[in-house]
């Protein structure tokens, strides 16, 4: 038998930063349907972390609060950076 010599690789964080933007988008999105500016509401909502910037239309404040701020803004900086 033929020994197979490939490394498999294993990463959770793309899969975590899939979920974020998945996360972000909703959140926009539900934001923008209720009349909100959504971009300065999210920015409220990083700068104080008080979830009442974000609207409970379609889940938006629950699905939020599922990041932890810091990593909200790593990978915000992240994705600026890289693109």
């Amino acid at each position: 038998m033929e020994k197979m010599d490939r490394t498999m690789t294993f990463s959770l964080g793309n899969d975590r930063e899939r979920e974020i933007r998945e996360i972000l988008l909703t959140v926009y999105n539900a934001l923008k349907e209720k009349g909100y500016n959504p971009v300065n509401q999210m920015v409220g909502y990083i700068l104080s972390e008080d979830p009442t910037y974000i609207t409970t239309h379609n889940n938006a404040r629950n699905l939020i609060r599922r990041i932890d701020r810091d990593t909200l803004l790593q990978t915000l900086v992240k994705y600026y950076m890289t693109n």
